[in-house]
């Protein structure tokens, strides 16, 4: 079983940044895909970020060139940087586990781009 939990949301303007974390416990995530995923009010989740256990990177079009996800197995944490951040990126950022078909989720951190 893994537990996640994720940090780093907050209040930012427009073309600011953050840079959201999220640390498993209960089980290493070294073979695990890594993902962050983001639900607006009235929308669907969506990938937004992902990482294969071999480090292979993807991203929603809509965020390539800002964020970067990365990851640091010996502290079993994944990050989301993101950059130039606009309004529509404003939703409740959700980091994901996933091997063999089994996906895990975190709680969910909320993430408001707003002057």
């Amino acid at each position: 079983q893994v537990q996640l939990v994720e940090s780093g949301g907050g209040l930012v303007q427009p073309g600011g940044s953050l840079r959201l974390s999220c640390t498993a416990s209960g089980s290493t995530v070294r073979f695990y895909a890594m993902g962050w995923y983001r639900q607006a009010p009235g929308k669907q989740r969506e990938l937004v970020a992902r990482s294969t256990s071999a480090g292979n990177t993807n991203y929603a079009d809509s965020v390539k060139g800002r964020f970067t996800i990365s990851r640091d197995n010996a502290k079993n944490t994944v990050y989301l940087q993101m950059n130039i951040l606009k309004p529509e990126d404003t939703a409740v950022y959700y980091c994901n586990a996933a091997e063999l078909g089994i996906n895990y989720w975190g709680q969910g951190t909320q993430v408001t781009v707003s002057s």
